[in-house]
């Protein structure tokens, strides 16, 4: 995790004198750092939490990291509200904020607290070998036998999911309101106020579930993942009423179902995208980190593999597929990857039970 975020410090203190080919070569070692600071955060949420607390932690976790949604945003409304164009002095001023943010993040980093053996002891274990010291190679030759078991198979489905939708409302969504010319003047600032609202939806939902992780325990993580889903088919239609459909490639004046389009329901929707992402991921957290405590590096490898190759393919056809179209395509992925992980779920409480029980025999 420290590795991961040195390059992210390094990477923000480009921008305060920025080069051209620092940043893009600063841009492709991020992804690299990027991929490892997120596996070594799930793996070390997974080792320090219990079948009692690891959906607690998913869930503080999440609201936590999604706090620079809203805060981030709100910082760049108020900074640059009514400015055309970033000057240096703005730009030198925002991005020593951030670099300071990020190094004192690292300096947390130092004071967190070693693993501890008995903080997993009782997590599933799933398809996990005996323990034994792992290099990288391991690890990866690991990962690959991990990436044939029916349980990741059909988490991958899911795990794409969240990759479409990462891409939809990180890029796509906020272009589409900003390119709606009938939302008047105020388009482009929604742009920022979007961003905020998802960032609530984010926190609100990791703080909420975060809070329920007992009763999450008792009930299962489905009806988390299902209500997510419901949201996210809610507000799938919400938009294709609301928004053009050439909107995610060009400025339109085109008519959309709601005539005029709605700027209130354009920023409800902003927020129901960031509830139901908040939905999907604490619950993928908290099912990793209960089935694979030994093998927790692999696992959120894989997720952030197959989630960041989603996010891919789905930057690559938003800027030629017509709104309905990534809309289809995120309605057939979010119904096929919730159906999937309520396959896994069932079978992890199925196991589960039957572990207490044989336990207390």
């Amino acid at each position: 995790m420290v590795f991961g975020g040195c390059i992210y410090s390094i990477f923000i203190g480009l921008f305060l004198k920025p080069v051209e080919w620092t940043i893009y070569t600063g841009s492709a070692v991020l992804g690299f750092a990027a991929a490892v600071l997120w596996t070594a955060q799930g793996s070390y949420l997974t080792i320090n939490s219990t079948s009692d607390t690891i959906a607690r932690n998913s869930g503080i976790f999440w609201a936590l990291l999604q706090c620079s949604l809203l805060f981030g945003n709100l910082y760049a409304y108020f900074k640059f509200h009514g400015e055309v164009t970033i000057d240096a002095s703005s730009r030198v001023t925002v991005f020593t904020v951030l670099l300071v943010t990020s190094c004192v993040g690292l300096v947390l980093l130092l004071c967190m607290r070693n693993r501890k053996d008995s903080d997993n002891e009782d997590l599933l274990s799933v398809n996990a070998p005996r323990r034994e010291a792992r290099g990288p190679l391991q690890a990866l030759k690991r990962s690959f036998q991990l990436f044939k078991t029916r349980e990741i198979l059909l988490l991958s489905v899911c795990f794409a999911y969240t990759g479409l939708e990462l891409t939809f409302f990180s890029g796509v969504y906020g272009t589409s309101v900003g390119h709606t010319l009938r939302l008047g003047d105020n388009a482009k600032q929604l742009l920022g106020l979007s961003g905020v609202f998802i960032g609530v939806g984010e926190i609100l939902g990791g703080t909420m579930f975060g809070l329920l992780g007992k009763r999450t325990n008792k009930y299962g993580r489905d009806p988390i993942v299902l209500f997510g889903c419901v949201v996210h088919l809610t507000c799938f239609f919400l938009i294709y009423l609301n928004l053009p459909a050439e909107s995610p490639i060009k400025e339109t004046d085109q008519l959309p179902f709601i005539n005029p389009p709605n700027e209130y329901l354009a920023m409800v929707c902003s927020f129901l995208l960031g509830l139901g992402d908040s939905s999907f991921n604490t619950q993928i957290y908290s099912i990793l980190g209960m089935m694979f405590p030994e093998d927790s590096a692999p696992a959120f490898a894989l997720f952030k593999f197959v989630q960041s190759l989603a996010a891919a393919v789905a930057f690559f056809y938003s800027a030629h597929l017509l709104l309905h179209f990534q809309l289809l395509i995120l309605v057939v992925f979010g119904a096929a990857g919730t159906l999937c992980f309520f396959l896994v779920e069932w079978n992890v409480s199925a196991h589960h039970t039957y572990t207490a029980i044989s336990g207390d025999i």
